[in-house]
């Protein structure tokens, strides 16, 4: 079962500039989504550990995120 629906996925393709998104475009995309919001928790859960810290936080999150996504922009 996902965590995430495709509607977003839908909305989210189009806003990239896509005129028309498969069922299965939107599919693909939150499955690799998913995929790469585990790895990023897993990459700030380690960090929160590796401070002393239970309680993940924002920054451990934008941390992680910049070390494994190479030209990913957190304005």
């Amino acid at each position: 079962m996902s965590e995430l629906s495709t509607a977003p996925m839908h909305r989210l393709l189009k806003k990239a500039g896509a005129e028309r998104v498969s069922e299965e475009a939107a599919e693909e995309l939150r499955r690799v989504l998913e995929e790469v919001g585990i790895m990023v928790s897993n990459e700030a859960i380690r960090r929160a550990l590796a401070a002393g810290r239970k309680t993940v936080r924002r920054e451990d999150v934008r941390e992680a995120a910049l070390s494994l996504i190479p030209n990913i922009r957190l304005d």
